[in-house]
């Protein structure tokens, strides 16, 4: 099986990881529990649906992986006691969001109220719903608590804002996606790069 990369997908998974980066410097601490509000869900989002499957995958992966080498890349922190400490579970989450995401909305097309709505639900779950699966049982595990209590601390009080954040996304995405589609984005086959058996 042949991946192809293009180094104008290459360039903007660097830009997109980078915006995470940039937006995981944006976060809220509740006080009451280890998992921080962030805005970097949302950059993942915008990874996803912007850069489809395999960049989006890449460009959210690229962040984890060096910042689980040490890289101070996760709202100013790296290192393995990031990745598998409190909030180990919802980072792992991540580059499988926005891969999941960029699949969804590939088959979602124009800007209707449906196209709209339907981006809207593919975001929310597999943007903010798809991380707890993984979130709230680590943290559970790390804090060695329940699962109800970690609901309590690492679910129920982010709802409300993943829901914000999976609109405002929806409403960038769905209409920059009809100017800037993937393809016309990443490039086409005659820029390849790079080709990995």
């Amino acid at each position: 099986m042949k991946f192809q990369f293009t180094i104008r997908g290459m360039v903007f998974s660097a830009l997109f990881a980078a915006l995470i980066v940039v937006f995981g410097f944006i976060n809220i601490n509740l006080g009451f529990t280890p998992v921080p509000i962030t805005l970097a869900t949302m950059a993942v989002m915008l990874a996803g649906a912007f850069l489809g499957t395999t960049y989006g995958f890449f460009s959210v992966f690229l962040v984890i992986a060096l910042s689980a080498l040490g890289l101070p890349l996760l709202a100013g922190t790296g290192g393995l006691a990031i990745i598998l400490g409190p909030n180990g579970g919802y980072l792992w989450s991540w580059p499988f969001s926005a891969l999941f995401i960029g699949f969804f909305l590939s088959r979602i097309k124009g800007n209707s109220i449906r196209s709209y709505l339907l981006t809207f639900i593919t975001l929310e779950v597999f943007g903010s719903f798809i991380m707890y699966i993984t979130g709230v049982p680590w943290l559970a595990h790390v804090l060695k608590t329940s699962l109800a209590k970690a609901m309590i601390l690492g679910c129920y009080p982010y709802l409300p804002g993943d829901a914000l954040k999976a609109i405002v996304t929806t409403v960038i995405v769905v209409p920059i996606r009809q100017i800037y589609p993937i393809s016309r984005l990443l490039g086409n086959h005659s820029t390849h790069v790079i080709k990995l058996e």
